[in-house]
């Protein structure tokens, strides 16, 4: 069996970069216990608890769009659908292992599922 670590995902609005360059399609890794251990000292996350989830994702995000490095600046600009989608994909991928979650449909009851990591495409 194949382990699988890495992720693709399309943001639902997207990151605007300086030059005015939309970047929507990345990819996110599983994270390490290392990761969820190291951020604890990164001193934004002490100072203000809520900026856990930005110093997170900017580990395990490992692409997005031709941008050459992903970093805490990148996760701070992102509109705010978009960093709700990368905190649920993240919750998935990390829990289960995979991009697909069960929903009920609210008109006939029935389950069905969804590929999370194109909720985002267009």
């Amino acid at each position: 069996m194949n382990l699988k670590t890495e992720f693709e995902f399309e943001l639902p609005m997207g990151y605007v970069d300086k030059e005015g360059t939309l970047h929507k399609h990345g990819t996110m890794r599983l994270a390490t216990a290392m990761d969820e251990i190291t951020i604890l000292n990164d001193m934004r996350v002490q100072t203000n608890e809520a900026y856990i989830v930005i110093v997170l994702l900017a580990r395990v995000i490992t692409s997005l769009g031709s941008l050459k490095a992903i970093n805490t600046n990148v996760i701070e600009n992102l509109f705010a659908a978009d960093l709700t989608f990368l905190q649920e994909f993240y919750q998935q991928i990390n829990e289960s292992g995979h991009t697909r979650r069960e929903y009920i449909c609210p008109h006939c009851q029935k389950p069905f599922e969804l590929e999370l990591s194109t909720l985002g495409g267009e």
